[in-house]
């Protein structure tokens, strides 16, 4: 299942904008290649937090 920015996984509601929409781009390439979803969630979710980080990005909602 693809996701967007306005339907994605409920496990990226507290990270901020950027980094969510970046883990959505990586979990959909990864669903394209033929991935299992949770598969491709965990790793897009890790990838786009180390994606934040090396652009010293805020990666969650402030209090989350």
């Amino acid at each position: 299942m693809p996701y967007s920015k306005t339907d994605y996984p409920v496990s990226l509601t507290n990270f901020m904008a950027p980094v969510r929409h970046k883990a959505i781009e990586i979990i959909n390439a990864l669903l394209a290649d033929g991935n299992d979803e949770q598969k491709a969630i965990a790793i897009g979710t890790a990838q786009a937090e180390k994606w934040a980080e090396s652009r010293n990005k805020p990666i969650r909602k402030k209090g989350k």
